[in-house]
């Protein structure tokens, strides 16, 4: 076999590993869905119909604050998974697993592969749940079969980039604790973005980093996607963002990897 069917061998079987321990730990998916559900059902039952009043549309209230407010939840659902991602790697490099993967004959950056794509399922799994509930509550979007594959595919380019950089995270840490602890400013920057009011209403400082931020593109697009609305350039910035963060956190998780002995 060649390297490079080697190393995709090596990185099914430890992908494998992985969705055994999900299907093993389902709390870990819950945990994906379950605090996105709880902001959900706080912002949509809430504060929902001041906030839709707020948006300007002419019959604002909960259902349209519901339909405006699910894009960023759900990206909110795939920063919690981000936390998971590290807290998981992390778990191995201290209970000396990696060590013992370092002594077999596998490819290196299958373990690390395994991980990040496990995250992705295990994220869209819990994407799915944060669905089906905005559905119950009365979500209504006005996408087409189309347009949810690429909502889908902007939730999963999301979920990887984060899955590499929140595995850096976990490798540059010397503890669970701390693994936990690092990616909780990714929960932070929806809030900072459009997530749940849009940028317009907030002080000018604040508009700038919302704005400038990478969640505010993903989110527009997602919401543009699902709407059916004009996305503009958001797509295009969404992916450059993507694209920038999975490329920092695969060099900076492989650097730490090579480099750092398993605990």
């Amino acid at each position: 076999m060649t390297t490079l069917a080697l190393t995709v061998t090596d990185s099914a079987t430890m992908l494998r590993r992985n969705l055994k321990r999900a299907v093993r730990y389902p709390g870990l998916t819950l945990i994906v869905a379950a605090l996105p559900i709880v902001f959900l059902l706080l912002f949509v039952y809430v504060f929902g119909g001041t906030l839709g009043a707020g948006l300007g549309l002419p019959s604002g209230g909960r259902a349209e604050y519901l339909d405006y407010v699910a894009p960023g939840i759900l990206v909110l659902a795939i920063t919690g998974g981000a936390q998971g991602t590290a807290i998981g790697i992390a778990m191995d490099m201290t209970e000396g697993i990696i060590a013992r993967f370092r002594t077999m004959s596998i490819a290196r950056g299958s373990v690390l592969t395994g991980h990040v794509v496990g995250a992705v399922i295990q994220t869209m799994v819990g994407l799915t749940l944060v669905v089906a509930v905005a559905l119950l509550i009365g979500f209504r979007p006005g996408a087409n079969a189309v347009e949810w594959l690429a909502v889908a595919g902007v939730l999963a380019m999301t979920s990887f980039a984060l899955s590499w950089l929140s595995i850096a995270m976990g490798l540059h840490t010397k503890t669970v604790e701390a693994a936990s602890n690092l990616p909780m400013p990714l929960m932070l920057l929806p809030f900072f973005g459009s997530g749940f009011v849009p940028v317009e209403s907030m002080p000018a400082a604040l508009r700038w980093f919302a704005e400038n931020q990478p969640f505010t593109p993903i989110i527009e697009t997602v919401r543009g996607l699902l709407t059916g609305t004009a996305i503009g350039s958001s797509g295009l910035v969404a992916t450059a963002w993507c694209v920038g963060i999975a490329l920092v956190g695969y060099l900076w998780a492989r650097r730490n990897y090579e480099r750092r002995p398993a605990r």
